[in-house]
């Protein structure tokens, strides 16, 4: 099984020594060894946005530094924060997550105004771009259920526009293999360790990141240049 088990023990160390680690890793996979241990953990949830007509969504479907990173370059999307939905606070952490054994899936909470960007919109570039909703259990290299294809709706509007997208795809065999997205409500969304965020904006030439997430913000650029934003 792969996983991005990226740790060193103690604090982090200098940024020519993790360069030197990422250069020495594995393309493949994300068995690297050089991320940072923190004793921060993700043990309570992320209040609701209240901000004046923002809503939010969370999606899950793989690795979470290439889904969120896709979703900041849009327009209309204000902030993206990477964590975990699925289980309970007491395994909301990284390492926990790995194991694949605490419910939890890696997931984005998207926050977006409604008047410059739709939720069906977003779901287009879910299914279209951010991930392959075909794979079950899996994204590329990344085996297990923390890496699945699901979308965590807020409210019963999400869920019937959800569902009828997935129902849509499949009836117009949008892809070749069935559409295995769950589509459960979200109880709660746990923000991922700091060092998770923004992590390829901080880390673009990283291995896992250039041959895996770096394809997905071209292909954005390219397929969807009116609602791509620097």
């Amino acid at each position: 099984m792969f996983q991005r088990s990226l740790y060193v023990c103690g604090a982090i160390v200098g940024s020519l020594a993790i360069a030197s680690l990422f250069l020495n890793s594995l393309v493949s996979g994300k068995s690297i060894n050089t991320e940072p241990r923190t004793t921060q953990t993700s043990t309570a949830a992320m209040p609701t946005i209240n901000q004046k007509g923002m809503k939010t969504a969370v999606f899950a479907g793989g690795c979470f530094w290439g889904t969120e990173a896709v979703f900041e370059h849009l327009k209309g999307v204000s902030n993206v924060v990477s964590g975990y939905s699925g289980g309970s606070a007491a395994t909301a952490n990284y390492e926990a997550v790995g194991s694949g054994r605490t419910g939890h899936a890696e997931s984005i909470r998207i926050t977006y105004d409604p008047s410059q960007i739709s939720y069906e919109k977003l779901l287009e570039i879910y299914f279209y771009v951010a991930h392959d909703p075909t794979q079950l259990n899996r994204q590329g290299p990344d085996i297990g259920t923390q890496y699945r294809s699901a979308i965590f709706f807020t409210n019963s509007e999400q869920q019937q526009i959800a569902a009828a997208y997935i129902e849509r795809l499949n009836q117009t065999k949008s892809f070749s293999k069935p559409v295995v997205t769950q589509l459960v409500p979200l109880e709660n969304f746990y923000a991922a360790e700091d060092y998770h965020q923004d992590f390829i904006v901080h880390n673009p030439n990283y291995p896992y990141v250039v041959a895996h997430d770096l394809p997905k913000l071209a292909q954005l650029r390219k397929q969807f240049p009116e609602i791509y934003k620097e």
